[in-house]
């Protein structure tokens, strides 16, 4: 290969590299990456910056290959994408970071339900897809989040995360407890029958514990949920990103019951993720959003 201008792309470099080393596992198989779909965008969030932090983030962590769809900024608006029922073939799993809460048209709601189901494609659901959708008139969507949350609490100040099922391949290596930056804690109203709670964070509000993490299973389909992330700081730290980047390997398999990664699907190795704009790490003001 001829590089005329004498010099490569360093991120490029780390990717080729990354993947090259990852192209073996146990018995000399070839192992390609998760091809991954994350779907995001809508109201009250930074997502431009969320979608690198999510990428590069869990790519240290976990061997993912990356697609992004990035929707508008209303809250009704509807995406092109779900405009079939097979709009999630193709892929291993799909990373759910929309806030479209005005949607109401029961038909696109089911159909993104279908594409997961009639495909079996995991999902990982992040902060605000949990209230998207949230005023059409069916519970298809909530079915398979898994939980029912239809506002969150007052405030902004640190979370205070506490793991109930530390046991779980996804909380391996975790701490027991760990504080977010700053917080958005939603309110659960209500649980669906194969949702399992793995950490919650108390409500000063409505005086109980919510579920933040949790698993669940749908008509089949594996499914990784968190309701932390509405501040970028929040994303960046270590806590988060792990559990996220597990929670991909978990859904689509590739974690054992003592939580080890599946040979191969190792990310490149954590590095300090710097972008324009926002803390290098969990330091600094919470990034300003609509409530």
């Amino acid at each position: 290969m001829r590089i005329q201008s004498g010099r490569i792309n360093v991120l490029v470099l780390l990717a080729m590299v990354t993947q090259a080393t990852q192209l073996l596992a146990q018995g000399g198989e070839s192992v390609r990456p998760l091809r991954a779909l994350m779907i995001a965008g809508g109201c009250c969030h930074d997502y431009p910056k969320q979608n690198e932090i999510i990428k590069q983030g869990v790519s240290q962590r976990a061997n993912v290959q990356w697609e992004l769809f990035h929707g508008g900024t209303d809250r009704d608006r509807t995406l092109p994408i779900y405009q079939t029922e097979d709009w999630a073939q193709g892929y291993d799993i799909i990373v759910h970071n929309e806030c479209y809460g005005g949607v109401t048209d029961v038909n696109y709601v089911q159909r993104i339900v279908k594409g997961h189901t009639k495909h079996q494609v995991p999902a990982v659901v992040i902060h605000c897809s949990m209230h998207s959708y949230r005023a059409a008139r069916t519970d298809e969507w909530r079915k398979l989040l898994g939980v029912t949350s239809k506002r969150h609490e007052p405030g902004g100040g640190p979370l205070q995360v506490i793991g109930r099922q530390l046991e779980h391949p996804i909380l391996q290596g975790t701490p027991p407890q760990w504080k977010t930056p700053f917080g958005e804690l939603y309110v659960i109203e209500k649980t669906w029958p194969n949702m399992t709670t793995l950490a919650t964070a108390y409500g000063t509000q409505t005086q109980q514990d919510h579920p933040v993490i949790w698993v669940n299973e749908f008509e089949g389909v594996r499914l990784f949920g968190t309701t932390l992330g509405h501040h970028n700081e929040t994303m960046l730290t270590d806590e988060w990103l792990d559990i996220v980047s597990r929670g991909i390997l978990w859904a689509c398999g590739k974690l054992d019951d003592d939580g080890n990664i599946a040979a191969g699907f190792q990310g490149s190795g954590k590095a300090p993720i710097l972008l324009p704009g926002i803390a290098a790490g969990p330091q600094g003001e919470p990034t300003p959003a609509e409530q």
